[in-house]
């Protein structure tokens, strides 16, 4: 057993799931998303972007392809999370929650993606 490769399985698999315990819900239920869930999911998928950063193989640059897309759409819904919560007079309302929860969708999905990679990689690497 590699502690690398679990260390890295371990932060792919825990973004997803933080990304998946954000977005599960009515989208436009502001009592349904946590917004603590979502700062774990920002933090845990930097860290997953950084440990990315190391493997210099094709796999591996779509890995951090799609650790970045995850990022960008999560950083930008804690952005408009802090704004709606925060700064907008009419606070967080069921259209803000909606665009929110829409961009966790999107970095769910690239989430996903990153785990079929990491599944696809590992099979592979016990044929080879």
């Amino acid at each position: 057993m590699n502690l690398e490769k679990v260390v890295f399985g371990f932060f792919v698999v825990l973004a997803a799931t933080l990304n998946f315990g954000f977005f599960i819900g009515d989208i436009g239920d502001p009592e349904l998303h946590n917004k603590y869930e979502l700062y774990a999911a920002v933090v845990v998928n930097l860290i997953a972007t950084v440990l990315k950063f190391g493997d210099r193989t094709q796999i591996g640059a779509v890995h951090l392809a799609t650790s970045l897309v995850a990022d960008l759409q999560l950083i930008g819904a804690s952005l408009m999370y802090v704004y709606a919560d925060h700064i907008s007079s009419a606070g967080l309302t069921e259209g803000w929650t909606a665009s929110i929860v829409s961009l966790s969708g999107g970095a769910l999905l690239a989430n996903v993606v990153s785990v079929v990679l990491l599944v696809v990689e590992t099979t592979s690497s016990h044929r080879g």
